[in-house]
């Protein structure tokens, strides 16, 4: 039996997989808000809940929105930031007296599509998510690339390449502290203010893309400056990996006209492919981080 566990900035979320990946069972309870001890007591109890009610001990695996750092051991980069400095693998090994697995949600997310979602059969796998914010993880040969410094992934804190003068003279600050970030140009909040400061009005990604889809001009101007940012920033990671397949999460992922959009330009801008790269669409949705986080350990691991 595997467990993965979702740790979100308002829920954690379980998830019970058996031998071949089927969800056996799956819970959510609210996110503590305010001490880093309350959410180690609560992955403890909902893990400990889970397996007594299924009458069976597991391995566990947890998704979180950051990384342990592999100089400290204490989690960085979270935007749930109560997490930060604290060693969350070690505390709940104690808590759970089991070894526990902790990984970047976004890892999770490439994990669970390379085992058995959108990039099932492939051996070089890059999940992108395209959201709230733009983030990735590496799978090779269905094995978890995390990098020297877990960071392996992280292309939305790459600049963007830039091919107008404009996109360097007004490139928009970042939260991590720099100018001109893939995921300040790209991410969906970056699509909607991007529409706003060129039209003066406020409208979400999905109204956008409709109106685009009715032939209102600023909206689809709007999305052709959008695609081909896009595919100038995964032509990029094409160059370095060369991925079989890209398989697309995130709230952005929904719009169709990446999968007929994208390809031929990354293949534009990429260093002479032989053929347009491979952009998917995640076959598991919102449920990939915890099932990915149950990936993390193989079969018959972490029990004891």
């Amino acid at each position: 039996m595997r467990f993965g566990i979702d740790l979100g900035g308002t829920k954690i979320e379980i998830m019970a997989l058996g031998e071949r990946g089927e969800e056996l069972l799956r819970r959510r309870v609210p996110t503590p808000q305010n001490d880093y001890g309350e959410t180690v007591r609560a992955i403890r109890d909902l893990v400990l809940g889970t397996e007594a009610k299924l009458g069976v001990r597991g391995s566990v695996g947890i998704a979180i929105p950051g990384a342990i750092s592999r100089k400290t051991g204490l989690v960085k980069n979270a935007n749930s930031t109560r997490l930060i400095g604290h060693p969350l693998d070690k505390d709940l090994s104690v808590a759970l007296n089991r070894d526990v697995r902790v990984e970047n949600d976004a890892n999770c997310f490439a994990l669970s599509e390379a085992t058995d979602g959108g990039g099932v059969g492939f051996s070089n796998v890059f999940g992108i998510i395209v959201g709230t914010g733009v983030g990735g993880g590496v799978c090779v040969g269905g094995h978890l690339l995390p990098g020297a410094h877990g960071i392996a992934g992280e292309w939305g804190h790459n600049p963007l390449p830039a091919r107008e003068p404009l996109e360097i003279e007004n490139a928009p600050d970042c939260y991590c502290g720099k100018r001109g970030c893939i995921e300040a140009w790209c991410s969906g909040p970056a699509l909607a203010r991007l529409y706003k400061s060129h039209t003066g009005h406020a409208l979400a990604v999905p109204d956008i893309v409709a109106a685009a889809h009715r032939g209102d001009k600023a909206a689809a101007d709007e999305m052709e400056m959008y695609y081909d940012r896009l595919a100038r920033s995964i032509a990029t990671l094409v160059g370095i990996l060369d991925p079989d397949v890209i398989v697309m999460g995130g709230g952005l992922s929904n719009i169709n006209d990446l999968y007929t959009e994208l390809p031929p330009r990354v293949e534009r801008y990429a260093f002479t492919p032989e053929g347009p790269t491979r952009i998917v669409r995640n076959k598991h949705g919102d449920s990939s981080g915890v099932r990915g986080a149950a990936w993390l350990w193989g079969e018959g691991e972490g029990r004891a």
